[in-house]
């Protein structure tokens, strides 16, 4: 099969391009690698793309093996033809592939199957005909008592039964009947008896029915998680009159006898006793796994703003992992991470040590040179937030809160027990909040992607495709930053292009043994680490203190000797090429295109010597929430309040206000435009402002908006009422005019 024309016309992309991707990944390269350094051979196509290509190759793939288990079963069974092998290799999706299998399928018996035992099989073939005949006369000649046939009832019984099964079988009626159900079917679903009470999270879902065409994914999830955990009855089906003369119209002949009304009676018993399941069966499993996808996107997007939060850098940090009873725990961090000091303190009732804990914080500050305190946005957080900020602090030292979710997670990992094997694990909890403001990305990826809750029904979707989606997000946005090789953990460096935990792990135990790299040439000898391994991770580990400015670089080392020799034909260094934007404009990039380099690497390569090795992610920026607000109780409606956006969703924004409960901004209250996708409007971490319309303490539900004027809405539905009102009594009273004219004109 060729695969690279099948994959680019799928995917719209240019068969030559997709090859070369695809010779890429067989021999070893990442989708980084190919995005970033290998442009000239895929045509420029970007991180998405290539991933599409690799996905979609592994799709064919399992087609493939799946088409060569079909045709070595139907071989066995000595009922391969030409033309059903033919049918076979062009089969171009699994559903296709199965439906032509199904009548050549190993199965259990059945009735169909029974009746055939009983020799019925040539009388369905003649009744399946269709054509007028003598059934009961035919009928009698298969009465056989030894073969349990006791009369032509029976026989005519068993002769439907094998119709059921051959309507059921019949691949380009399942094709349309496919069709019918994702196209004209909805999904019903209806409460459990006395499961009301219980199930209440689902009363919208109590007597709810929907185009199965237009249901989005959070709607789908949420029924069949109603579904499984037995507060909601869930049916997916079109109408049956509708399914049923879609099958009628396929197979009935023209006119009316005996044998057709046969058939007609077997095609309904077949739609009710094997279509409609099977049917039902497998648009579960499409429009699961459509949901799946768009969950997935959503996760996956979240996770990747998530990850590139602005960092603040190398800092002095104090961090509070914050609590009332148990107090809040206190750590010092140095700017690389390292753990100086920690405590507990209790400022916070029932303890109430104020005084106590104000002069520790104090002192450690000024003991510590601390430029920024990080507190964990949980229980007590605002009231910590407070409580620092009310000591008096230098103005210089930034207090924020931190969105701490996961960081106990990480605090129980085995990651964090390494390298406190000692430390309580809210200690290690407050060192993760901590280090997760100096640098977000580098301390998130030592969690489970799934715990940092920022997904949609991450717990109902395909785990499997959830993990690769994430794994390809985490491993996209660390190469992306790029990572500095002397001080990263192993967790983060395990994620970069070619290497994985086994060489992350060589690498940081090569450092601690020898000391810093010095230069990109020096990771060569890292145990294990071969050529392919250095080619797939160099270009995207950095090292500060090397004398080649552009081991500083997104530069490859392969190209360092393009670079060296822009410097010489312009007489300078490297060094002042990077520092001179004269110099680097007086490069004429088409002296340097080659077989192997084009104008995208070119342009690629200046573009990181006027900023080498700058970090893409945005600059930190301070945030505060309103101080007059730290509970529900403190809300009021139309009342307008600063946020921060925690996770999106297909439905809205969650956006964490500062009462210990995030708000929803729904769809609708995004702009005063309408919006498809929240991703448009707003990004996880991203600061906003929004207006409460609406508070239901009892439910823990806050409705926010983001319009100019949340109200306006709500205003002209209110105006319009009395109208619609207004219109109904005229039209009532027409209509009783009518009503007594009528009864003038005809006497009563």
């Amino acid at each position: 099969m060729n695969y690279a024309f099948e994959i680019a016309s799928h995917l719209n992309l240019d068969a030559k391009n997709v090859q070369a991707t695809l010779d890429l990944l067989e021999g070893g390269a990442t989708v980084p690698f190919i995005a970033r350094y290998r442009k000239e051979a895929t045509g420029t196509l970007d991180e998405v793309q290539v991933a599409d290509i690799r996905d979609r190759f592994e799709q064919l793939q399992e087609l493939n093996k799946r088409k060569a288990a079909v045709l070595k079963s139907i071989e066995e069974q000595g009922k391969l033809t030409p033309e059903l092998k033919k049918a076979v290799e062009n089969a171009e999706t699994m559903s296709a592939l199965e439906d032509i299998y199904l009548p050549y399928k190993p199965k259990r018996r059945t009735k169909g199957t029974i009746a055939k035992e009983k020799g019925l099989e040539p009388l369905a073939e003649l009744i399946y005909q269709q054509e007028a005949k003598d059934l009961t006369e035919e009928a009698m000649k298969f009465v056989n008592e030894e073969l349990e046939v006791a009369d032509v009832e029976a026989a005519l019984q068993g002769s439907r039964d094998i119709i059921a099964e051959w309507v059921n079988e019949d691949a380009a009626l399942r094709a349309k009947m496919r069709e019918l159900f994702l196209n004209e079917g909805f999904f019903k679903t209806r409460v459990i008896t006395g499961k009301e009470k219980e199930g209440v999270k689902y009363k919208d879902y109590f007597d709810w029915s929907e185009p199965i065409k237009t249901a989005p994914s959070h709607r789908v999830l949420a029924m069949r998680r109603g579904e499984k955990e037995l507060f909601l009855l869930l049916d997916i089906a079109p109408e049956e009159e509708s399914a049923i003369a879609l099958m009628e119209r396929m197979i009935l002949a023209d006119g009316a006898n005996e044998s057709i009304e046969q058939v007609r009676i077997a095609i309904k018993d077949s739609y009710k006793r094997l279509l409609r399941p099977s049917m039902e069966t497998e648009i579960r499993l499409l429009t699961k796994k459509k949901a799946d996808e768009e969950a997935i996107k959503v996760f996956a997007e979240n996770l990747r703003q998530l990850l590139l939060a602005a960092p603040l850098a190398q800092a002095s940090v104090m961090a509070i992992d914050p609590g009332f009873r148990t107090g809040c725990k206190l750590v010092c961090l140095g700017p690389e991470g390292q753990l100086q000091h920690y405590e507990t303190i209790f400022p916070h009732e029932p303890q109430r040590q104020t005084q106590q804990a104000a002069a520790s914080i104090s002192g450690l500050v000024e003991r510590h040179k601390i430029q920024a305190i990080a507190i964990g946005n949980g229980t007590a957080g605002r009231e910590t937030e407070t409580f620092v900020k009310s000591l008096g602090l230098p103005k210089s030292v930034i207090v924020t809160l931190v969105n701490e979710a996961g960081a106990s997670i990480y605090s129980a990992s085995e990651v964090a027990r390494e390298e406190f094997p000692d430390l309580d694990l809210t200690v290690r909890g407050a060192v993760s909040i901590g280090r997760r403001l100096m640098d977000p990305l580098a301390e998130l990826v030592k969690i489970d992607p799934k715990s940092i809750g920022v997904g949609q029904y991450q717990h109902d979707v395909d785990q499997r495709a959830l993990k690769n989606s994430l794994d390809d997000t985490v491993m996209s946005a660390v190469n992306g930053v790029g990572v500095e090789l002397n001080t990263a953990s192993k967790e983060l460096l395990a994620y970069v292009s070619g290497l994985g935990p086994v060489l992350a792990g060589n690498i940081v135990a090569h450092r601690n043994q020898h000391g810093p790299f010095q230069s990109r040439e020096d990771l060569k000898v890292v145990p294990r680490l071969g050529e392919k391994a250095y080619e797939q991770a160099a270009g995207f580990l950095r090292i500060a203190i090397s004398q080649n400015p552009l081991d500083r670089s997104a530069v490859h080392p392969e190209r360092y000797a393009l670079v060296q020799q822009m410097a010489k034909d312009l007489n300078s260094s490297v060094d002042e090429l990077i520092k001179s934007d004269l110099l680097r404009m007086k490069i004429r990039l088409k002296d340097y295109v080659s077989d192997t380099v084009g104008l995208p690497t070119l342009r690629d390569i200046v573009e990181e010597l006027a900023k080498p090795g700058r970090d893409p992610r945005e600059q930190f920026e301070v945030f505060a929430f309103e101080e007059s607000v730290n509970s529900m109780s403190d809300l009021k409606v139309g009342m307008k309040l600063p946020g921060v956006v925690t996770n999106i969703t297909a439905f809205g924004a969650f956006v964490d206000v500062g009462v210990h409960q995030d708000g929803l901004v729904h769809l609708s209250q995004l702009a005063d435009r309408f919006v498809k996708d929240p991703n448009e409007i707003v990004s996880v971490n991203q600061k906003v402002n929004v207006t409460v319309t609406e508070i239901d303490i009892p439910r823990k539900r806050i409705g926010l908006s983001m319009k100019a004027d949340p109200f306006a809405d709500r205003g002209k539905k209110m105006e319009k009422k009395p109208a619609a009102k207004a219109q109904k009594r005229e039209a009532e009273a027409s209509l009783a005019d009518k009503l007594q004219q009528l009864k003038g004109k005809f006497g009563g």
